[in-house]
């Protein structure tokens, strides 16, 4: 018996280890060869830094860079603050509305990114909006906002049904209410869901090219230049990216451990 269960666990973590190999090489491979001081993305140089100095020379992608970090940012705080104002009115409906109201927010997460990315096209020339950076905006928002919806509305679920009520008969505001109980109760979900907004934002090509035509961001700077060639610094730029990314993971992570760590431990005691 023992022997098949560490048979199991042999088995596990090699499929887990397969699974991560599968997920991070493409990124251990783009990160060795930002060092690479060849060109050539098939033959190694030699150790190298001068395509991270070359990324801080080149003005197209720095400038690429600050759109694409710009409306990544804004797009964040913007679809936070509605998306979790969202599904707080969502979790007072009954539940046939809400059901409702969730399957259109659920209809924007399954359409497919052309098909959102032309349609927000075909809107902004008619309401005869220049495409650029307020458009692309406008776009990032639209896509993002169920996103954080769905990672605030189990938080809210999760919380005392009736805590808000009893601020309420306590003497608090609605808006002190929703202030000092609800949005503390829910903080792990909005921290969440403005995360993956900003990564969603960053991540984004394809409705990002039909939005824009005045400036562009890191993705759609990268489709024209693959035309003529990847340079390697953007090998050296994703690396950097990816770094970031990984230590705000890592310290968010570390944070909530340590909420959870101090939260007070609440122990039944059973009278007789």
């Amino acid at each position: 018996m023992k022997n098949a269960k560490k048979e199991r666990n042999v088995f596990a973590r090699i499929y887990l280890a397969l699974v991560l190999l599968f997920l991070y090489l493409p990124i251990l491979t783009l990160t060795v060869f930002s060092f690479n001081a060849s060109k050539s993305r098939a033959v190694w140089g030699g150790f190298s830094l001068k395509w991270y100095i070359s990324l801080f020379e080149d003005t197209d992608i720095l400038q690429a860079l600050y759109v694409t970090l710009g409306v990544a940012i804004l797009s964040a705080i913007i679809s936070t603050v509605i998306g979790t104002l969202g599904a707080i009115g969502f979790s007072s409906m009954n539940r046939g509305q809400k059901a409702l109201w969730l399957n259109v927010a659920n209809l924007n997460m399954l359409t497919p990114d052309i098909v959102t990315g032309v349609s927000l096209m075909i809107l902004f020339i008619f309401c005869k909006l220049n495409l650029g950076f307020f458009t692309m905006l406008l776009a990032h928002v639209s896509f993002n906002i169920p996103y954080v919806m769905f990672s605030v509305l189990p938080k809210l679920k999760q919380m005392n049904a009736h805590a808000y009520e009893a601020a309420m008969d306590l003497g608090a505001s609605p808006a002190q209410a929703l202030v000092k109980i609800v949005i503390p109760e829910i903080m792990p979900g909005i921290i969440s869901g403005a995360i993956l907004a900003f990564t969603l934002s960053l991540d984004d090509f394809v409705i990002s090219f039909f939005t824009t035509s005045e400036v562009q961001n890191l993705s759609t700077l990268i489709y024209s230049m693959a035309k003529l060639g990847i340079n390697p610094t953007i090998n050296a730029l994703s690396t950097l990216m990816f770094i970031a990314v990984l230590s705000l993971l890592l310290v968010l992570n570390r944070r909530s451990a340590l909420v959870e760590r101090k939260k007070p431990q609440h122990h039944h005691h059973t009278t007789a």
